[in-house]
């Protein structure tokens, strides 16, 4: 599970790299690896909300397996 602050961080290493490096090695660009990571970065934090904001499945009837259980009515 992604965290919220790897994908801020993740974010702002991205940033950095875009916009403040205009560097480049033979075959890399770094403000395109800025990019790329701002862009994984996001969706890496869109992902930490949703579950962050999930509403929590364990505690809506247990597993799922309670309610399938046969109950004898004479006990």
């Amino acid at each position: 599970m992604p965290s919220i602050g790897v994908s801020l961080f993740t974010i702002a290493v991205g940033a950095i790299l875009r916009y403040a490096v205009s560097d480049s090695f033979e075959s890399v660009s770094l403000p395109t690896v800025g990019l790329i990571l701002m862009i994984v970065g996001i969706i890496g934090l869109v992902i930490a909300l949703v579950m962050y904001f999930a509403p929590d499945r364990s505690t809506r009837g247990g597993s799922g397996g309670d309610r399938d259980r046969y109950v004898d009515p004479r006990y």
